[in-house]
């Protein structure tokens, strides 16, 4: 994964927001990471100036989140069309069959379910991050 690309992380969750980035650390991500703490955060960073042409984003998404939720914030960005662009990962501790359909087919781009159990969610991490690191991502136009 080139070191351009910015990992953006709308996690409520100190916690589990603490746990993603080292983990990443741990497998070698180095790439940056902007964390929001809720979805009106996210969404304002996705639509503010700070989003820059050119660049390379990848979205970490919760679902549960004070303000937007994460399925509003995804409706959003993959229909607008200069941010659908943007892989979006859910990553949320539900597995409701219902919003797992919801998302995919408002286009996100995967949907891992966080385990309650540390240790299992760490291994869910490690191979996110993992995955990160061979990952292409075009650029935000």
């Amino acid at each position: 994964m080139g070191e351009k690309l910015t990992i953006l992380m709308a996690e409520d969750d100190d916690g589990h927001a603490r746990l993603v980035e080292e983990r990443f650390e741990s497998v070698g991500v180095k790439n940056p990471i902007v964390r929001f703490r809720d979805g009106a955060e996210a969404w304002a960073y996705l639509t503010g100036p700070e989003l820059r042409n050119g660049g390379e984003y990848l979205l970490l998404l919760d679902i549960r989140m004070p303000g937007l939720d994460g399925i509003e914030i995804l409706r959003r960005i993959k229909g607008d069309p200069r941010l659908r662009t943007i892989p979006v990962i859910m990553l949320t501790t539900t597995d409701d069959p219902k919003e797992v359909e919801a998302c995919y087919s408002y286009g996100c781009n995967s949907y891992l379910t966080k385990p309650v159990e540390f240790d299992k969610f760490a291994e869910v991490i490690k191979r996110l991050g993992l995955f990160l690191m061979v990952v292409k991502v075009d650029k935000l136009k």
